[in-house]
Formats: C-alpha cells, structure tokens, sequence
C-alpha cells in the first residue's frame, strides 16, 4: 500500500506500511472516514513527518492522541491551526515557555518548531469527533512505537521528551546510552502543577543542543 508520506521518512518506514497490521489499520480507517467524523483530515495524517524529514531531525515530542474537537486535530502533537482557541495544554506549555525563557508565544500552529528538527508525534494518529482515545488499539500504537524504535537505532543524540506516565512508557523503545531523555509531568490541567510547569524544558533541549555543536531551537 502506498502511504505520502515525506520522502525520507518513507524510506525508513516502507517496509512498515506493508505489514498486515497497517494494512488491517488503512483499511479500517477508510471505512471510518466514509462514515463518521474523523480528526485530523486524512491528509494530515502524517503532518508531523511531513514537516519535520527523517535527515532534519533533533528532537521528538511524544502526545497521546489527535484533539477531538472541530478544527483542532491537524497531525502535529499539541497543535493547533492558528486562530482556533489553544487548548489546555497548550496553554500551560506557553506558560512553561515562557517562565523558563521569557517567550510570549502567539502562534497555537508549531509547525516552526516541526521545521526545525521536532517530531511533535502523537502515539495515536487519528480519533473520532468528540470520543478521546477512540482509535486506541487499532494498530497505531504498533506503528508509532515502530517509529520510536528507527529513530532509536538509525540516529545518534536525538533528544526525546515524555510528557507525563503514558510518554514515559515509550521509554523502553529508546537507547539510553545513545540518546537523551527529558521527563516530566505531562502539560494537561490535571497535572501540570504536578511537575511540568517549572521544569524548564526548552532551555534544557537547547542546553542539550548546543552540547552537540547543534543549533538551537528558536521557540517563540
């Protein structure tokens, strides 16, 4: 089966898209977008691929699952198209941005910081209207855990960043000794006060970067 996806990221995900699971997945998912309401549009499927190639990449961002509401879901995790009010999280991900580096952030779309090397990915890339977590199970997981483990094993130095205990899981997929981790409560209302806001994230993944002679993030 033929996915678009960016071309590099194709290639080291090619032998994926041809396994029954994603096959079983594509085919599940045609049905669904034919008969119900389906977040994001199926062109936005693989956004956080497409902006951000497989050579680009620096950093990864791991969400749950695509938000469920109208207009919001565009395949970028914690994103949201500018113009459309910012989400919970998203807002508390400002605040930390802003006490940790004194950026007032503006724009919900972080397609910026994809451009720069972050792969903002959602462990569940697509879900039902107004239903959290409806495509769980259905071979997403199977996939994105694929993903995390090339990264793992084809690139060195990659910075990964588990927000809250269902990111955190992924840690398994990683080699420590050859990549870095930075953990912390996840962003959402219930738990930012429990350890996200506060932990600086940004000035440490620009911190590690510039360890490694690479450039910087420009966050605002």
């Amino acid at each position: 089966m033929q996915v678009k996806i960016e071309p590099s990221w194709y290639e080291v995900l090619k032998e994926e898209f041809e396994k029954a699971y994603f096959i079983n997945l594509a085919n599940f998912l045609k049905k669904e977008y034919k008969t119900k309401t389906i977040y994001p549009k199926g062109n936005n499927i693989f956004n956080a691929f497409n902006h951000c190639p497989f050579h680009k990449l620096k950093v990864v961002i791991l969400g749950q699952d695509p938000y469920h509401g109208p207009n919001q879901a565009h395949g970028l995790a914690f994103s949201v198209p500018d113009g459309i009010a910012t989400p919970p999280s998203l807002k508390n991900i400002f605040l930390e941005l802003e006490s940790d580096l004194n950026i007032k952030r503006r724009k919900t779309n972080l397609s910026d910081w994809a451009e720069q090397g972050i792969l903002l990915l959602n462990t569940i890339l697509t879900v039902e209207a107004n239903k959290p977590t409806s495509h769980a199970n259905i071979g997403w997981e199977i996939f994105t855990d694929s993903v995390i483990k090339i990264i793992s094993e084809k690139k060195n130095q990659i910075i990964f960043v588990l927000w809250g205990s269902h990111a955190q899981k992924k840690e398994i997929l990683i080699d420590t000794s050859r990549h870095f981790v930075i953990k912390s409560a996840h962003p959402s209302p219930l738990s930012a006060n429990r350890g996200f806001l506060g932990s600086k994230p940004f000035s440490k993944i620009n911190q590690i970067l510039e360890s490694i002679n690479q450039k910087p993030i420009k966050w605002g």
